[in-house]
């Protein structure tokens, strides 16, 4: 029993270790680290499609969230739906859009890391699902929502530039993983409070 309980607790604590990775505690500080790096590095498009992507990509699971919250117990309840994955869509979008923006031309990036944001979806919506805190249709919309945002990033983009100093951007990525990797920004509960506070999605709430 013990051998058993203590096996629980080491998957729970690899599984959380996992999802750390695309806590937005992580993500945020890497998205405006690595867009200075590539500033710096002088790809001032490829800073601008980056930033772009993954506002846009976390602002549209900023508002599911606020709907599915704001309208729980209707027909969005039916689907299994409780609040579409953040950190699903973060995994994809950083991770994936890391790889769409430094991967050597020679490896075709817009599909490696159509690739990746399809893996670290998987891994990361995998983590979610074994520590019980969303559904199979939560992750799957955070998956389909940061995939997207990958696909919008590429073409925002365009091919880099020659001569653009990668290391810098790698090194600023590395870098803010490591020291953000175990933080938490805890943004659930303000994101369930704010559903219950905007117009129009009060609609949605029962009256009393």
């Amino acid at each position: 029993m013990l051998f058993v309980q203590g096996t629980k607790r080491g998957i729970a604590a690899g599984m959380l270790f996992l999802t750390n990775f695309a806590d937005q505690a992580v993500v945020l500080p890497l998205t405006f680290a690595v867009a200075l790096a590539l500033v710096a590095a002088g790809w001032r498009r490829g800073a601008l499609a980056w930033v772009t992507a993954i506002l846009v990509t976390l602002a549209v699971i900023l508002v599911g969230k606020l709907v599915v919250h704001a309208c729980a117990g209707t027909l969005l309840s039916v689907s299994g739906l409780r609040s579409p994955s953040g950190h699903t869509a973060s995994a994809a979008i950083a991770y994936g859009g890391l790889l769409a923006l430094l991967a050597p031309q020679a490896w075709r990036p817009r599909l490696l890391a159509v690739l990746a944001a399809i893996v670290a979806a998987a891994v990361i919506g995998g983590t979610r699902l074994a520590l019980g805190v969303h559904t199979r249709a939560d992750v799957l919309v955070g998956a389909v929502v940061g995939i997207a945002g990958v696909m919008m990033l590429s073409r925002l983009a365009g091919e880099r530039p020659p001569g653009v100093r990668l290391a810098l951007p790698l090194a600023a990525a590395v870098g803010v993983v490591l020291l953000f990797h175990g933080e938490h920004l805890h943004a659930e509960g303000r994101i369930w409070h704010l559903s219950h506070l905007v117009w129009p999605l009060t609609v949605c709430l029962p009256p009393g």
